[in-house]
């Protein structure tokens, strides 16, 4: 569509300021993406986009930039945390405005008010588990292609009001055996994560492999380690989703 943008290549390799645990969990990564990292500039005006993981218990009706209770306790709270003390001189404002329980179809909803309002040149959207968890436990009707197709739809209104804008896609995850992730799961939840890999390929955004992330972190502690019910993360998880969110930065 004439709406859509090429972007800049951007890379999940070369960790930056990462720990040395962390660079070699995501060294392998590097046949995924190839090219520069994001570069934060000088009034960057940074949002991360979700469901419950994102959330995180922040306090809804804080919208302020910038402030810890406005972040919840997940991984947008320690990225966020990190980018606003490493450049501390670029004068960047951070939001987090991710809904727990949102599929795409919220996002579509509110995303006048909740991004485009805000106009960020940096958009951080991870969303997906859910569109796939509901038609577990809840009955709702969805499909990947239903959820491709709602992502695009989601996409090229946003190229069409911020065509500059930096996108990151997140893959959604689920760390089997631990509680709701079961073999239920699967197949079908492995086409919700192909989707999204091949909307980060067509809008040229780049691609942070969530679950490639919990997969390798299972070789260091059990899947209930990192997250409490195989979705929502546990403090050591958080952290592993931030570091492996700051390694697309420089």
């Amino acid at each position: 569509m004439e709406t859509r943008r090429k972007f800049l290549t951007k890379s999940l390799l070369t960790l930056g300021a990462a720990t040395i645990g962390t660079q070699a969990l995501f060294a392998a990564e590097n046949n995924l993406a190839k090219g520069s990292k994001l570069r934060i500039q000088q009034n960057d005006i940074i949002l991360f986009q979700g469901d419950s993981i994102t959330d995180a218990g922040r306090k809804r009706d804080n919208l302020k930039p910038n402030d810890t209770a406005a972040f919840g306790h997940g991984y947008a709270m320690m990225a966020g945390a990190t980018l606003l003390n490493t450049y501390a001189d670029k004068n960047i404002q951070v939001y987090n405005r991710g809904i727990s329980g949102n599929r795409v179809p919220d996002l579509i909803d509110r995303w006048d008010t909740d991004t485009l309002q805000l106009r960020p040149t940096i958009l951080s959207i991870l969303i997906g588990v859910n569109d796939f968890w509901r038609t577990i436990d809840r009955g709702a009707q969805n499909t990947p292609q239903q959820y491709k197709q709602q992502y695009q739809q989601l996409l090229d209104t946003t190229l069409k009001h911020l065509p500059q804008v930096k996108l990151i896609i997140g893959e959604p995850f689920g760390v089997k055996d631990v509680k709701h992730v079961t073999n239920v799961w699967y197949p079908d939840f492995l086409g919700y994560q192909q989707a999204a890999r091949e909307i980060a390929k067509e809008y040229n955004a780049t691609f942070l492999p969530y679950q490639s992330v919990f997969d390798k972190a299972a070789t260091r502690g059990a899947g209930d380690y990192w997250t409490t019910d195989g979705v929502h993360t546990s403090l050591a998880g958080a952290n592993l989703m931030a570091e492996a969110w700051l390694s697309l930065i420089k």
